[in-house]
């Protein structure tokens, strides 16, 4: 369902696509791409593998999960993204804008939608805001490119338990912070670590009981350093 992007003008300023770039301005800039947004239902799908990505997408409220499936069901979490984050400008700015996963709404999420080929290449006016929103997108591009490089380092480690403290040292690196909540419950963290999910539960009370972390469903807190 599409809604009007002037209905939610209080959503914006906090979002580090437009940092730097004031209300009004903001405003002028939605106007100019023709900007949307639209509304998903947890689970529901946003863009399936094979698509093409011609939209950005700022997710306003909820999460997005980043998926790869092989030919048998299978299915990885490669990323999730959260509130005020990007996701889908990786393929909007390739050669090719066929999508190679699928992005599923991990909760109730509502989602901005920029056209990116308009946002990459500056209008007429040549307005200041819209060179400030290239820098903010190209920043974003980047940051999304580590992070995946981080999920490459975390399902790279020989064990379990290596790949559960690689991630969990990510997640306070993220955080600022030994203790933080993920956004992801253990069928999802499984998925995401590419580990047997009995496994996974088995393996996160062991390190419970030998004081290496805490935990209370999705918020953890770091107790012991190696």
């Amino acid at each position: 369902m599409k809604d009007s992007v002037k209905n939610h003008g209080n959503d914006y300023s906090q979002i580090p696509l437009f940092a730097g770039i004031s209300s009004e301005d903001l405003l002028s800039v939605f106007q100019c791409l023709g900007s949307f947004i639209k509304s998903y239902k947890k689970g529901e799908y946003i863009l399936l593998s094979e698509d093409d990505v011609t939209c950005v997408g700022v997710i306003l409220e909820g999460t997005v999960k980043m998926i790869k499936e092989d030919l048998w069901g299978n299915q990885t979490i490669l990323a999730v993204m959260e509130q005020k984050e990007l996701f889908g400008e990786l393929f909007a700015c390739g050669n090719t804008i066929a999508a190679t996963v699928t992005f599923v709404a991990g909760k109730d999420t509502r989602v901005l939608y920029l056209p990116f080929d308009l946002v990459m290449h500056s209008c007429k006016k040549s307005c200041l805001f819209h060179h400030r929103l290239i820098e903010n997108m190209v920043t974003l591009i980047a940051d999304k490119s580590v992070q995946l490089m981080e999920k490459l380092e975390i399902v790279t480690k020989k064990t379990l338990r290596e790949k559960i403290l690689c991630f969990l040292d990510h997640q306070a690196r993220k955080h600022n912070s030994r203790y933080f909540t993920i956004a992801m419950g253990r069928v999802e963290l499984s998925e995401y670590l590419c580990a047997d999910r009995s496994a996974l539960t088995r393996e996160l009370n062991l390190m419970k009981s030998e004081g290496i972390i805490d935990f209370d469903k999705n918020t953890f807190k770091i107790l012991r350093l190696f």
